[in-house]
């Protein structure tokens, strides 16, 4: 399966990208500038080491480190070597890492050490996972030497290991990777259980994020600011991915920081800056904004169930961008919906798009198809539905039914127009009386409130009515809220039971590393 020119799988894609690309910066860090002739020639010497380890066709490999040149290599090295890539979150403790690594036999662990915390050799207190399949432990910078030769090899030494296998080597292994072969397994965040190994093949992806890169307009040449983490599918194949599949820049971004991402963009001449809309929001309000030259920014793409319309119009009145899209993935089908050129701030803001080429979406009310703004059940068919849950063949059967269909377990409505419309989680959906009450609705409306930056809304007990709503808020910069008066407000706008029965202000949410609100930290918090 070949997509639009590119290989058939991700390594040969790299690998012709290495030679159509030569002398285009394909990784920019600092001072430091790899052309893709040069992230070519890493990639396989990365793959050589993989080999002379020996990894083989079908083996995983995991990936715990931050966005870095060294994760993209090694991710395409290994790939190369005919194995699956295991991304693992730089914000997960060893315990939670350990899990990860025994559910997916991993093999070896590419890890940078020092990292946010990041302690490799807390792994193997955790006796209780069976880590009998991981055979080494290569440490890249920056790590404490004694720490990192105390638990397996340097990045350095096991690039040198390499060197023995020879060329012609690595390129039939490379070429024997084909379209339908595993590429990765991304694990699922755990909020419906423990997380879940999902397993997508090489020409998924490629067809997947080509098509995603129509969506959000990138160009060869473009200059990508890659802000979302590479262990997630926007940081990934939404990020690096799709940069190698077009000849764009990568510039990798470890940590959020506003001041270095403004820095960046005018020193850099940034034409794509993606993020969640917090991203934009703390861009928008920075009070330097207005004197750092912003003009080469041309592309947003964002997505959130609650993006207030007016962040949407002050991102097109007050930054530069040409192309402003939001749209709706899950690890489980990459990139399912997306907005459309030229639509208005209102569409692009409470709605997610319509379906993606070659992909069917489709919204349920148990068996029967929800009318027109009707919320149900968001299914999803097509190529890009995973090829399964690693290893667990009955949770694969509960996810996608006998038509094909992917039961996504997110709730939404969809217009006349086919336009999707996400109402949240299944699971965080509350009864208020014997009504159905969805969080992300009553959210969107409260950011209709001047003085409301932030909203997140969750259902807590009741004696009457079995369930309330219970609204978080993060007020605007120097706004004074009364919770009293927020709640005479919703009663003005909504349906009674609909309106939150109490308010807590907060100065900032708990987000997860791709932006979303960790609704269970906010209860155990209140």
């Amino acid at each position: 399966m070949s997509v639009r020119g590119q290989g058939a799988s991700i390594p040969a894609m790299a690998s012709e990208a290495a030679a159509r690309f030569a002398d285009t910066p394909a990784v920019v860090e600092g001072d430091t500038v790899l052309t893709y002739a040069e992230l070519g020639e890493r990639v396989d010497k990365a793959a050589a080491a993989m080999m002379a380890a020996g990894v083989q066709a079908g083996d995983r490999v995991a990936i715990w480190a931050s966005n870095r040149s060294e994760w993209i290599i090694a991710a395409l090295g290994l790939q190369s070597a005919g194995a699956a890539l295991v991304p693992v979150n730089t914000r997960f403790k060893p315990a939670e890492t350990a899990y990860i690594l025994a559910r997916s036999g991993a093999r070896m662990l590419v890890v940078e050490a020092g990292f946010a915390g990041i302690e490799p050799a807390g792994l193997f207190q955790h006796l209780g996972e069976d880590l009998s399949s991981l055979e080494q432990v290569v440490v890249i910078p920056p790590a404490e030497p004694d720490e990192a030769l105390s638990i397996g090899v340097s990045w350095v030494d096991f690039l040198t290991a390499g060197e023995s296998v020879a060329p012609d080597a690595v390129r039939a292994r490379r070429q024997a990777v084909d379209a339908d072969q595993i590429g990765d397994i991304l694990f699922t965040s755990g909020t419906t259980g423990v997380p879940k190994g999902v397993m997508m093949s090489h020409g998924q992806t490629l067809r997947q994020f080509s098509d995603w890169c129509d969506f959000a307009d990138l160009r060869q040449g473009d200059r990508y600011l890659i802000i979302n983490p590479f262990f997630h599918m926007f940081g990934y194949k939404a990020g690096w991915l799709a940069c190698l599949l077009r000849g764009a820049t990568v510039y990798p971004v470890p940590v959020f920081d506003v001041d270095r991402v403004l820095d960046l963009v005018e020193a850099e001449q940034i034409t794509v800056l993606p993020g969640p809309p917090t991203v934009y929001q703390t861009v928008l309000d920075h009070p330097a904004r207005t004197g750092r030259d912003l003009s080469s920014l041309r592309v947003a793409v964002t997505g959130a169930a609650d993006i207030p319309v007016e962040l949407i119009r002050r991102m097109q009145e007050d930054l530069p961008f040409e192309r402003i899209c939001t749209g709706y993935g899950l690890t489980e089908a990459g990139t399912c919906t997306g907005t459309q050129s030229g639509d208005d701030p209102e569409t692009i803001a409470t709605t997610v798009g319509r379906a993606m080429p070659d992909l069917e979406v489709r919204v349920v009310d148990g068996d029967r198809e929800a009318a027109p703004g009707e919320t149900g059940e968001v299914l999803v068919r097509g190529f890009s539905v995973m090829a399964g849950y690693f290893d667990a063949p009955e949770a694969t059967a509960e996810a996608i039914d006998s038509d094909g269909w992917l039961h996504t377990g997110d709730l939404g409505t969809m217009d006349d127009r086919g336009y999707l419309k996400i109402a949240g989680r299944i699971k965080d959906m509350f009864i208020v009386g014997g009504f159905n009450v969805y969080p992300a609705e009553i959210e969107n409306r409260l950011l209709g409130h001047p003085d409301v930056a932030q909203a997140a809304v969750v259902g807590v007990p009741d004696e009457r009515l079995g369930e309330v709503g219970r609204a978080f808020i993060v007020p605007q910069a120097g706004a004074a809220l009364n919770p009293e008066e927020l709640i005479a407000w919703c009663r003005e706008r909504m349906a009674n039971y609909k309106v939150p029965r109490s308010v807590v202000l907060r100065e900032a949410f708990p987000l997860n590393a791709t932006g979303k609100v960790m609704k269970d930290e906010l209860l155990a918090g209140s």
